[in-house]
This record gives structure tokens, C-alpha cells and sequence, in this order.
């Protein structure tokens, strides 16, 4: 979907008046504001009814512009920038001095990426400067991947939204602290351990396995969550779990890969899913969204195999049903 000149000029004139504009990225919605403006910065914050202590990812348009916001870039920066930008992946590096501290949340580090949806690098390339843009949805919510998503999880809280379709990649960014010796992804995404490193060729360390103190988006134990209850289960308890069930536990809906043979004297609401994980990541938010919506005493999840391929997506399920739930399969 390609911008008007019209759109372009009115979405540029808000963000340097302070105001909020949503745009498409590849991944998900963003809901944009002047990553140099502190009031333009806290109304997104209120915005989305967001904690203060959650750092704000800056989307810029070209590599040439880290510089302006962080105080070092490793060479592994520009390696990775050339394999992967614009796309998916967002970097935490030194901050400069000059980074409001209300966009890195207190801490010594910025979050940086190029998207890749043409929407956006048209936005980026006529604004000049750096967008702060988390998900375009409240705290904890599923995130947005179309406009009308971005239109019922916001309503007249945003001032502008650029239509741009549907996100092809559909879960949030990779992100990759290299504010340290050794690069450690804080969120998993599509782009994977096993391509960083081959793009660096060296080790990259998730999370769980170093310590680390930097905070960055996506690590609240409840996220991307949709409102109705969600359960998590792996493949082979999800028959046992079903016939637990009472007339007071339905109307529900599964969620699966798989098909499901269970005869019950109560319907269940069956959504297929893709069976490879691209797919899979595309089409994930988009239907809890729309189950979320038909009034369901549950949403019941078949976890995703362990493949690398699905770490990101077995992460965003992990978070939407809130805890270690009925046979939840381990990382």
C-alpha cells in the first residue's frame, strides 16, 4: 500500500507538533511520536496506559543515523545492519547523552531499528529524525497488525493512522543487546539465534543464559495477551483437557495446528493454524484478535514444536496465557 504525498505531509506536521501517528511496520503496528520531544514521548506512555519503567524502541530510516543516538557502534552493529536492515531486528547500544531518559527508561542503552514496510521508511525518510514506536495497542494487549486493530485497541488516542495493510511478518522484532562483550537476545523474534550468529560468527546468548540488567520491551511475564482467559497446552494433553471440561466451561475456542478428532457434547470453536512458523507468526495475533471478540470463556492454545524457527512464537504464547498453564510445553 503506497502513501499519498497528503498523508506524508499531515502524519510529518503532527509528529514535529507533538502528536501520535500510527504506521505499519513489517512486524506489527507502532504507535509513533518525536523520539525528541519529552511530552511527545509521555503521550505514549498514556497513551497506551504504559509503565514508565518500559523502554521505547527509535525506529530511524538509515544506518548513517546511529550515530545520533548511540554513544558507541560496534562494528557487530553495522554487520548486523547489513544482513538485516531494514528488517525485524532492533539493537540495544550506548546511549548518547542527549537520548531523553524517558525513552530508555533511566537506563544507559537505546533500542534502534530500520523497518522494513514501505509505509514507514517513507514516514522516516520524510521526518528526518528518530520515531519512538512501541506496539500500537495498550499494555499487555495483543498487538495490532492491521489499521482497525490500531482503531480498537486506541480509538481517538492516536491522531493519525496510516493504513499500510496487513504486517507481513506479524510478531514484534528480534532484539540484540550489544552493549556488551557478548551479544544477548532479550526478545525473541523471527530473525534467530542461529542467523545472528552467522552473521557474526560468534555465539549469541539469550537471556536466561547471562545476566543482565537491561530492560527492554516484550519481557512482562503477561503480554500480547488477549482479555479472554488463555490456556496453554501441549499437543498431547489437549484431548485429556478437553474431557475435563463442563457445560459451564464453554463456549470455547482451540487454537492448533493440529486437526482434533474429539467427540464432546459441547461444540468448540476450532481455528486451524499453518503448520511452519512464518506463517504461523503471521496469522497468530490477527486471530486471537478475533477470538477475543465472540465472547469465549476461553481461548485453549496448542503449544508450537521446539524448533528455533518457533522460539519467538512459543515466547509470545508463554506471555499471552500469563503463567505456566495445563501441560504447557518447557522452553
Amino acid at each position: 500500500m503506497i502513501i499519498t504525498s497528503s498523508q506524508l505531509q499531515q502524519a510529518v506536521k503532527i509528529l514535529k507538533q507533538g502528536g501520535l501517528v500510527a504506521f505499519p511496520t513489517e512486524t506489527v503496528y507502532g504507535l509513533g511520536a518525536d523520539a525528541c520531544q519529552e511530552e511527545a514521548i509521555t503521550k505514549i506512555f498514556e497513551a497506551k496506559k504504559r509503565p514508565f519503567d518500559h523502554p521505547l524502541i527509535v525506529h530511524i530510516a538509515d544506518v548513517s543515523q546511529l550515530s545520533a543516538w548511540a554513544q558507541e557502534v560496534p562494528e557487530m552493529a553495522f554487520k548486523l545492519a547489513q544482513a538485516f536492515w531494514p528488517g525485524p531486528l532492533t539493537l540495544i547500544l550506548k546511549k548518547k547523552p542527549t537520548v531523553l531518559s524517558s525513552l530508555t527508561a533511566g537506563q544507559e542503552t537505546v533500542g534502534l531499528r530500520i523497518p522494513a514496510h514501505p509505509v514507514a521508511q517513507a514516514l522516516l525518510q520524510a521526518f528526518g529524525g528518530g520515531i519512538a514506536a512501541p506496539s500500537a495497542n495498550q499494555f499487555t494487549h495483543v498487538s495490532p497488525t492491521t489499521a482497525q486493530a490500531v482503531v480498537e485497541e486506541l480509538g481517538d488516542r492516536v491522531d493519525l493512522i496510516l493504513e499500510g495493510g496487513t504486517c507481513e511478518v506479524g510478531v514484534e522484532s528480534t532484539i540484540l543487546d550489544l552493549s556488551r562483550h557478548q551479544p544477548i537476545i532479550l526478545r525473541p523474534g523471527m530473525i534467530t539465534a542461529s542467523a545472528l550468529e552467522t552473521a557474526l560468527n560468534m555465539p549469541i546468548l539469550a537471556a536466561e543464559q547471562a545476566e543482565t540488567s537491561v530492560r527492554a520491551p516484550g519481557r512482562h511475564h503477561l503480554h500480547y495477551a488477549p482479555r479472554t482467559k488463555t490456556i496453554l497446552i501441549k499437543t498431547e494433553n489437549i484431548t485429556a483437557f478437553l474431557a475435563t471440561l463442563t457445560a459451564e466451561d464453554y463456549p470455547i475456542a482451540l487454537l492448533s495446528y493440529h486437526s482434533f478428532n474429539v467427540a464432546l457434547t459441547h461444540p468448540i470453536h476450532y481455528v486451524k493454524m499453518p503448520s511452519d512458523a512464518l506463517s504461523f507468526a503471521h496469522q497468530l495475533y490477527h486471530q486471537l484478535r478475533l477470538l477475543d471478540h465472540q465472547q469465549f470463556k476461553s481461548i485453549v492454545i496448542e503449544n508450537v514444536p521446539h524448533g528455533e524457527e518457533w522460539t519467538a512464537i512459543r515466547d509470545r504464547l508463554r506471555k499471552a496465557s500469563g503463567s505456566v498453564d495445563f501441560g504447557e510445553n518447557s522452553p
